[in-house]
């Protein structure tokens, strides 16, 4: 017997509940037949023009993002936006698109382990409950070791970005216990601080919260780490596509689109800024 996109979407509501996504997400389903075979999947982190083209031309019948194509509610997909296009271009080409945004960001095989684990944390709990679901992860290293060695390791762990990874904090400062939270996480630096992280891994960290966090901290921990939000939850892709090859017969690729804004930086350099 083939399978049909319902069988897919039974395993990913499984592994993800739409029902722990937040209150303001847009998860599950955006297109396509429950009834419709299902051979290929190509999973990706957003849905862009690029990356939905790699699906037709890959042939695959569904596309599984992390990043909502439409954060708001529309009315009719027959427009002229991007986002408009995207839409028709997968209907067009008969390709399903399913979301698991932060209903994935919270599970047990989500973004927030996979990042953990790509820092190389034990004994993981999460970092705060937000709207009753577990958001972020603290753990701790199998050893203590500097602030410089921690985030060359992750650096390594992660996939590749123009940006690297920009850190606030000495050098040779020692770190033991890692905050993480894939994507932007500014807002949870009073939960990063009520843990008692050394260190706290996260994305999208602004000027003004971080400066405030560093001046907080009075040169101390929590050190910051800015891995950047396309790498800090495309670490998650070899996750989710090992669980749908584990639970489905089905081809299971990961795009090979980087779908991070940033394409170089010039003048990077490790002198000035505060401890």
């Amino acid at each position: 017997m083939s399978l049909v996109l319902r069988d897919v979407v039974a395993v990913l509501e499984r592994l993800y509940p739409p029902q722990t996504a937040q209150s303001w997400d847009r998860v599950g389903l955006v297109t396509g037949d429950l009834d419709q075979p299902v051979e290929r999947i190509l999973l990706a982190l957003d849905p862009t023009l690029e990356v939905i083209e790699e699906a037709r031309a890959s042939q695959a019948d569904l596309l599984l993002t992390h990043h909502p194509l439409l954060m708001r509610g529309i009315h009719s997909v027959a427009t002229t936006t991007a986002k408009g296009a995207s839409v028709t271009g997968l209907v067009v080409a008969d390709i399903a698109l399913y979301v698991a945004h932060t209903n994935a960001d919270v599970a047990s095989a989500g973004v927030c382990e996979a990042l953990a684990a790509a820092a190389g944390l034990s004994e993981t709990e999460p970092l705060v409950n937000v709207e009753d679901q577990p958001l972020g992860r603290v753990g701790r290293l199998a050893s203590p070791t500097t602030l410089a060695a921690f985030a060359s390791s992750l650096h390594a762990a992660l996939p590749a970005a123009a940006a690297g990874l920009r850190v606030a904090g000495p050098a040779d400062a020692v770190v033991e216990t890692v905050a993480v939270l894939g994507g932007a996480g500014d807002d949870q630096f009073d939960a990063v601080r009520a843990c008692g992280a050394d260190v706290y891994v996260t994305a999208d960290l602004r000027h003004h919260p971080a400066l405030e966090a560093r001046e907080e901290a009075r040169g101390g921990p929590p050190y910051l780490v800015d891995a950047g939000h396309w790498s800090s939850e495309s670490v998650w892709l070899p996750t989710l596509r090992d669980a749908l090859v584990a639970a489905l017969r089905v081809e299971v690729d990961i795009s090979t689109v980087r779908t991070d804004p940033w394409t170089f930086t010039v003048g990077a350099t490790t002198a000035g800024g505060m401890p």
